[in-house]
């Protein structure tokens, strides 16, 4: 599970990739129409599309001419289990702090 979510992370540490999930969030979409949305050479927006591929986030279906994207959800329904029980834990850590603080507070009121 590290190994996956390393490489969904870092798929998303770029904001051009990041743009594009977002925009597959709405629907599929056709890599000539993700890639007008970007000021940049067509190779290089197609690593960025390779990378979000090998990470599990998108696929791609070849309609005729036309290669159309689409979102995954299974990579980040992983990644929103993950940053739940992260979100958890350290809720519970916060807790238990914060308890703390109220009883050294109260013993020293008290002292």
């Amino acid at each position: 599970m590290a190994n996956k979510l390393d490489t969904f992370f870092s798929a998303l540490a770029d904001p051009t990739r990041r743009a594009v999930i977002e925009r597959l969030i709405t629907g599929p979409a056709a890599v000539s129409e993700l890639h007008e949305a970007h000021d940049m050479a067509l190779p290089s927006f197609l690593k960025h599309l390779g990378k979000l591929e090998s990470a599990g986030m998108i696929r791609s279906e070849k309609i005729g001419r036309v290669r159309m994207l689409h979102i995954e959800a299974a990579p980040i329904a992983e990644a929103e289990g993950w940053l739940k029980q992260q979100r958890h834990l350290w809720e519970g850590r916060l807790d238990r702090l914060s308890a703390l603080a109220e009883q050294l507070e109260k013993e020293s009121d008290d002292g």
